[in-house]
């Protein structure tokens, strides 16, 4: 869908669009500023799901027209799993209320959820340990720079495509280049079942990815892979060229062993 597409699907009841920054699947980057402009153009709240960017491409919440930008901590953001946030602006905060209500510790004479920030959206007590681990994390992307982990990623990447590409019976789902995608690449063993190249990768090779539909049918039914998913690899800034070498002989002995 492109975002004039978007346009044209807007009614008098829409209020908001609710549109992930990259896929999960392919990893390809979503239009986020076209599409922002065109919410704040209709007078819609614009909520941005960065699950699959945060710490490794730079987000401007204002640049996009965001009202609010929602992450999760334990992808890109290397913290523990149980964490996420969101950062959310002051339009979207008073046309909102709390669905979880409960002490904060801060207003106890009252018997309300606090309407002031962030108040209004912690209720009972935070996850300290998530917390914490969280900002370890946070001090370790800005010591290495998240452009530096951005390019070493899509430099893998690049190499894994170009390496994929010239295997008989795989083809990879989404984007070719590297520009405008994320380190995540699903492959689709048209010739063969994808659970049992997942399964070989990891008990005979120590490669562990992720197969099927990734909680993300609608997105494998626009890409063509419906209902038998792809395996999806990602990539980090801690794996090596060899990984990706390792990787890429993996699988061509795999296909011809089958």
């Amino acid at each position: 869908m492109k975002p004039e597409d978007i346009a044209a699907e807007i009614t008098k009841s829409t209020r908001l669009v609710v549109m992930t920054h990259a896929s999960n699947v392919c990893g390809t980057i979503l239009p986020l500023k076209e599409v922002g402009k065109i919410c704040r153009e209709n007078r819609l709240f614009f909520i941005i799901d960065a699950a699959q960017t945060a710490g490794v491409f730079d987000i401007d919440m204002e640049e996009l027209n965001a009202d609010a930008i929602a992450f999760t901590g334990h992808k890109g953001l290397l913290g523990p799993q149980g964490i996420g946030g969101f950062v959310i602006g002051n339009r979207l905060i008073q046309a909102t209320e709390s669905i979880i209500c409960g002490g904060t510790g801060s207003d106890s004479e009252s018997e309300l959820q606090p309407e002031y920030m962030p108040d209004k959206y912690e209720a009972g007590t935070m996850n300290l340990p998530g917390i914490y681990g969280l900002n370890a994390a946070i001090k370790y992307l800005n010591k290495i720079g998240i452009n530096n982990i951005r390019e070493r990623e899509l430099e893998l990447t690049k190499s894994f495509l170009e390496g994929a590409g010239s295997l008989k019976g795989v083809r990879a789902v989404g984007m070719d280049e590297i520009e405008g995608r994320t380190a995540v690449v699903s492959l689709d063993f048209f010739d063969n079942d994808n659970g049992e190249i997942a399964y070989l990768l990891d008990r005979d090779y120590g490669i562990k990815t992720r197969c099927g539909l990734h909680c993300a049918p609608s997105a494998h039914k626009t890409l063509g892979t419906y209902p038998h998913g792809t395996v999806r690899f990602s990539f980090s800034h801690f794996n090596t060229n060899e990984d990706i070498d390792h990787a890429l002989e993996s699988i061509n002995k795999i296909l011809k062993s089958l």
